[in-house]
């Protein structure tokens, strides 16, 4: 779920604080903070039930009817991940965010992947602000309304809301803007603004990370929360497989508590915070969890009557044509959970186009239908891949491609269920069913860059792409979780990199070519 670079850097930071930080010197001031992240335009739930905005509104009436001040915010990367944003282009999250009433974000990295007017469409149509301190967008005059910092008021009380972003290369970023990669500088020059006026409570919104995140809280000063995004991280006091408590308090420069607070990904979680500041802007109680957005909250009828309008107007987009295909694609279980399929080849051809990867993996059980030949359209791609993984890059050790490999044979029997199998480009490899279960693959050889096959070395390192639901150890894929180096989801549904190969190259005539051969049979 979560790079785990710079842990030991991570445990000197974490100092063990109680909720009651210093003595009260003043008058009290309560917030109560909101925030969400990494949502990518997923609005209902997810396949385990958990999720969507309907409880999401819900929960937040709920909070705002019992708090006297109160923000919702959020970190970023709210384009790109379903049907919704694919066909509504931000507009999706327009009407979502202003119905659910937000008052601040920052952008994430997706939020550029589609340019400037796409981006200014949804910035603009936003009824609260956008927060950006560290990116010069002055060569687009319809990208002006970006601020660095907002200043909002709760009875004579001033709250300085600061935003942040990535400005790697990952970032694809919109031409002529200038992102500053000086975080910490900037930041800590926009909190020196604030004070001047006069502010001494400071938000930050993060898109940077949660391991930066508690870094930078560490070298600045006069910050108070950091809300961040970017690493999809689940932050809990209650719930299993949390990355770290909620919140998670740290020392600033001043030696002043900061709270550092993310709430994973996809509408499956709420983050809320509590705080008390003192009479001087410091924090002296905090509490709050991440509230997981399960069956105990209705759905909020208003929100709900949204999303069900949104739904019904994607079926033209649905029936819209991809491209032609002049071969049957199989995708029936029967032959992509045991053997090469060439719908498997399809998709894993796309992850590698779509990623300029050197191998590309998806399991067997991921795919769920075929396409007759003809016209595709969209509607076809879903059916095929209805469960909008997006698709990540990463790095990993020839010898944890082979265990990936071995982990995908390990089950040759149909009583045993084998979604694990995988389908394979930039690799053929041989294996024998009638060998234990991990001895099983007999001979690996990856694709140069001439379009030769050679052997796979074990030492060498080479760029996968998969699912998301490989790369964080789904179907027992244990080693892309673990030993995993230098990973990236690009944020964009897998769906959507099958439906640009197909405009791409079709009319599609995908044969099996002896990616996978099994030699006992």
């Amino acid at each position: 779920m979560l790079k785990k670079a710079g842990f030991l850097l991570v445990l000197l930071f974490i100092v063990a604080l109680p909720a009651s930080y210093a003595q009260e010197t003043g008058t009290p001031f309560q917030l109560t903070l909101m925030h969400t992240n990494d949502t990518h335009a997923n609005y209902l739930p997810q396949r385990d039930g958990v999720g969507g905005v309907a409880r999401q509104a819900t929960a937040v009436k709920q909070i705002r009817a019992e708090a006297k001040h109160s923000l919702l915010v959020d970190a970023g990367d709210r384009f790109t991940g379903s049907v919704f944003h694919s066909f509504y282009q931000g507009q999706d999250n327009v009407r979502v965010m202003n119905l659910l009433g937000y008052d601040a974000m920052v952008l994430g990295s997706y939020e550029f992947t589609h340019g400037p007017d796409v981006l200014a469409d949804f910035v603009n149509a936003l009824n609260f602000p956008v927060v950006v301190s560290n990116v010069d967008f002055s060569a687009y005059e319809n990208l002006a309304a970006i601020q660095p910092y907002i200043i909002r008021d709760f009875d004579g009380e001033q709250i300085g809301i600061i935003g942040v972003t990535r400005g790697d290369s990952r970032l694809r970023p919109i031409p002529d803007l200038v992102f500053d990669t000086d975080y910490v500088g900037v930041v800590q020059n926009t909190i020196d603004t604030l004070t001047t006026q006069g502010v001494n409570k400071v938000i930050l919104i993060s898109h940077l990370g949660y391991f930066d995140d508690l870094e930078m809280a560490t070298n600045l000063n006069g910050v108070d929360i950091i809300v961040g995004g970017d690493t999809n991280t689940l932050l809990s006091n209650s719930l299993p497989d949390a990355e770290g408590a909620y919140p998670t308090v740290i020392d600033s420069a001043s030696g002043d508590p900061v709270l550092v607070v993310q709430a994973w990904d996809k509408t499956q979680v709420m983050g809320h915070l509590d705080v008390t500041f003192d009479a001087d802007g410091v924090l002296i109680e905090w509490d709050g969890d991440a509230i997981l957005l399960d069956d105990s909250l209705e759905p909020d009828p208003d929100m709900q009557a949204l999303i069900d309008d949104m739904d019904s107007e994607i079926g033209g987009f649905l029936s819209q044509t991809v491209g032609e295909n002049t071969i049957y694609l199989d995708g029936t279980e029967e032959v992509c959970r045991y053997s090469e399929c060439n719908m498997g080849n399809i998709i894993t051809d796309a992850m590698r186009a779509a990623t300029g990867a050197q191998i590309a993996f998806q399991n067997g059980g991921g795919i769920r239908a075929s396409i007759e030949t003809g016209t595709v359209t969209v509607g076809d791609v879903l059916n095929v891949l209805p469960f909008n993984n997006t698709y990540v890059i990463f790095e990993v050790t020839g010898i944890d491609v082979i265990a990936a490999l071995e982990n995908g044979v390990s089950r040759t029997d149909a009583t045993e269920g084998t979604g694990r199998f995988l389908q394979v480009s930039g690799l053929r490899y041989s294996w024998d069913g009638s060998q234990p279960v991990g001895r099983r693959v007999v001979s690996v050889e990856v694709m140069n860059e001439d379009g030769e096959y050679e052997p796979l070395d074990p030492d060498e390192i080479y760029s996968i792409a998969t699912n998301d639901y490989l790369s964080v150890g789904g179907d027992a894929y244990d080693m892309f979780a673990n030993n995993a180096r230098n990973s990236y989801d690009f944020g964009r549904t897998l769906d959507e990199a099958v439906r640009d190969y197909i405009a791409q190259t079709s009319p599609v005539a995908a044969q099996t070519e002896g990616r996978i051969i099994r030699i006992d049979r």
